[in-house]
């Protein structure tokens, strides 16, 4: 079974993560890695912590010479910003520098309820972990997952469907083409008149002091039928996706195929219909409104995903709130902080939908190294093929 688990704080000296399960064999350099870390940290409406950070990961364990081991995988990535936190977040015992405790949590963050849960007295023990700085490593294990799909052609993009209630029209645009323009836009949008709206609406936010949110899409291909399953609740593939997309920070929403329009329309507008290629001996559908998922399992199209991110809880201009010591009413903590992160958004959804399907190939087509799962997986092609 292909797992992880990840720690660190922001403002801590590093973040970690230990990833199981992955086979042996699969080649992977940090140059891959660095790549989509620092897709993550571009984007239009950014904060100062990108100016400090330049994420680079380095892997101390389960890799050698450029190919994984098939023991665990240890990554870290260093927070550049700690030599000036390292007196607030050291692990040795005592007294927390009064001038940076916080007791003003800010409303729509983890602040309040992470400290009554874990009875801390000092918010930093709660905001350095809920923090979306923690989606660094998590787009680092991402890119580790993309390097096992890629060996059996399966592609992961993403692209800003919305921001600020800006949309972008990219309906006559082949995946290829949105996949490009995606990559050189500002906002990761591929619509590049709906692009310059959407700076627009971030500029005026950041005038306001204030913050916007929007919908990215994660479009994956060449997924072969038969990922998931319907046997269990938690085995059906578009559950996991959904909440490894809802564990995102932020994130409110998740649509699959058609979604929510889905329940606006008759049957026989969203089913998709099965037709037979005789020559080519293959079932194949004219549309794809499912998304890509059928009974919780893939059918061979295109998985389509999209995530509604709401505005970050973080505002220039912050929003009542009551002191958790004294209880007296105050305007929340202002943290270094963006304005809009839904272009970074959507390199950290495409990373955990790529976790969350290299899992499911683990499983499907099992296998201690590459060469055996390559064996499996070829095997269950021809018999698919010759269904």
């Amino acid at each position: 079974m292909l797992r992880y688990l990840n720690g660190g704080e922001s403002h801590g000296k590093l973040l970690l993560a230990v990833i199981e399960g992955m086979p042996a064999g699969v080649p992977i350099t940090e140059a891959e890695v660095n790549l989509d870390l620092s897709r993550r940290q571009k984007g239009y409406g950014r904060g100062g912590r990108m100016r400090i950070e330049q994420d680079r990961v380095e892997f101390v364990a389960g890799v050698r010479k450029g190919y994984t081991l098939g023991s665990p995988v240890g990554l870290q990535i260093e927070n550049k910003d700690w030599k000036n936190w390292q007196e607030i977040m050291t692990a040795e015992p005592g007294e927390p520098a009064t001038q940076r405790v916080v007791t003003k949590p800010r409303p729509g963050h983890a602040d309040l309820v992470g400290a009554i849960k874990y009875a801390h007295t000092d918010i930093r023990n709660v905001l350095e972990k809920a923090s979306a700085r923690e989606t660094a490593i998590r787009v680092a294990i991402g890119a580790v997952a993309k390097a096992l799909l890629s060996q059996f052609g399966i592609t992961v993009a993403s692209h800003v469907r919305e921001i600020g209630g800006v949309p972008a029209e990219t309906g006559r645009m082949t995946v290829a083409d949105i996949r490009a323009a995606a990559e050189e836009s500002e906002v990761r949008c591929a619509d590049a008149a709906a692009a310059e709206k959407m700076i627009a609406r971030i500029r005026e936010a950041k005038e306001k002091g204030d913050t916007l949110g929007g919908v990215f899409e994660v479009l994956v291909h060449n997924v072969p039928i038969g990922l998931g399953s319907y046997s269990q609740w938690d085995r059906r593939l578009n559950a996991r996706l959904a909440f490894a997309l809802m564990s995102i920070q932020a994130m409110k929403g998740v649509e699959i195929g058609m979604g929510f329009e889905s329940a606006r329309r008759f049957g026989s507008e969203v089913h998709d219909e099965i037709f037979y290629d005789e020559p080519g001996q293959a079932f194949y559908r004219k549309t794809n409104n499912a998304g890509g998922l059928e009974g919780g399992v893939t059918n061979g199209q295109p998985v389509v995903l999209r995530v509604a991110m709401k505005p970050i809880a973080t505002l220039y201009s912050p929003l009542k709130s009551v002191d958790i010591k004294t209880k007296a009413p105050f305007e929340a903590t202002v943290e270094r902080s963006d304005i809009c992160t839904v272009p970074a958004a959507s390199v950290i959804g495409e990373a955990v939908v790529a976790f969350e399907l290299a899992a499911a190939m683990t499983e499907k087509f099992g296998g201690d190294s590459l060469i055996e799962m390559k064996r499996n997986y070829d095997s269950y092609m021809d018999y698919v093929k010759n269904w």
